[in-house]
């Protein structure tokens, strides 16, 4: 046979092994709720790094546009509620198109567009009890619970982070590594909520029980929270 003939065959059959659609794959992210080292349960006392007692009743985050870090495709309505009472919220799956992604991404929070685009459905629905007002937008995170160190009425801590607008921005972009020997088709995040009260901010109690605006306050919280997540191995 011509070696042109040849070269020909073997070009046509490359092109057509390029044209083959690659295989579709998904990965669960499992997000793992945690105190420190323990599984986040009600009930049950915590320290915090200031040494405050904490009885944690409530735990709710947005995750926002989730996606690998060569992934070129986005979840269309890509918002999700990650909620301490209800343990179905803590699974998302998302497409991959490589096998081995090195880092998964999310904005932990709502971002601006949406805090201003009218009203809204799914995980942004104002019916879910993250939403403020037009004014001040979403609630990004919301952490609460009974503390002995709180001087509020029934000893309670409420912290509902929010605020979207220029310094008052909340809304906290997370790039995670995967470790490289990563196996399987399930990324577990650990989500740490004593993380909320340092290192960083020492976030006091007996000093803040309570942050429900926007503010100085705010953006303080959410620096400290944006360190609780952790790639961990099953």
């Amino acid at each position: 046979m011509p070696k042109a003939l040849l070269l020909l065959i073997l070009i046509a059959t490359l092109t057509l092994q390029a044209q083959q659609p690659v295989a579709k794959r998904s990965m669960v992210i499992a997000f793992q709720l945690y105190a420190g080292d323990q599984p986040l349960q009600p009930g049950t006392c915590y320290t915090t790094p200031q040494g405050d007692s904490v009885y944690i009743e409530r735990f709710r985050f947005y995750v926002s546009s989730p996606r690998f870090n060569n992934s070129t495709t986005r979840q269309a309505n890509g918002y999700y509620l990650v909620d301490m009472a209800d343990s179905s919220s803590r699974y998302i799956t998302l497409p991959i198109n490589t096998a081995a992604p090195s880092q998964f991404r999310f904005l932990l929070g709502v971002d601006s567009l949406r805090n201003v685009s009218g009203v809204q459905t799914g995980a942004l629905d104002p019916l879910n009890g993250m939403f403020w007002t037009w004014n001040s937008g979403y609630i990004m995170a919301k952490l609460e619970g009974i503390s002995p160190q709180s001087p509020a009425a029934g000893q309670r801590f409420t912290y509902h982070i929010g605020g979207f607008r220029s310094t008052q921005n909340t809304a906290q972009q997370i790039s995670l590594n995967i470790p490289a020997n990563h196996r399987g088709d399930t990324l577990w995040v650990r989500a740490d909520a004593l993380r909320w009260f340092g290192p960083g901010f020492p976030l006091r109690i007996q000093e803040n029980p309570v942050c429900h605006s926007p503010g100085a306050l705010a953006v303080h919280i959410a620096g400290n929270y944006r360190h609780m997540f952790l790639v961990v191995q099953p």
